[in-house]
């Protein structure tokens, strides 16, 4: 059985597009949580290709998986934003 690494996928408007500072907390578009990165990235993927004529809105995928176990050390990912 492969390891579980939960991902979580989320994302919102923005007060300025170069900023991670959300304009409304209550509007969060909480996408789900993943078993791995690839099916987080494909989450996030769909959703951030729906969003993306408007540069206020993003999405993000958090390795939750490295908050459960700070210690743990998985170079097997990506990184998208």
């Amino acid at each position: 059985m492969a390891q579980q690494l939960l991902h979580l996928v989320f994302g919102g408007r923005l007060t300025h597009p170069d900023e991670t500072e959300f304009a409304n907390l209550d509007a969060l578009d909480i996408v789900g949580i993943y078993p791995n990165y690839a099916e987080a990235a494909r989450a996030w993927r769909s959703k951030a290709q729906g969003t993306v004529d408007d540069a206020h809105m993003r999405y993000f995928v958090v390795h939750l998986h490295r908050l459960l176990d700070p210690d743990s050390h998985d170079h097997t990912e990506g990184h998208c934003r």
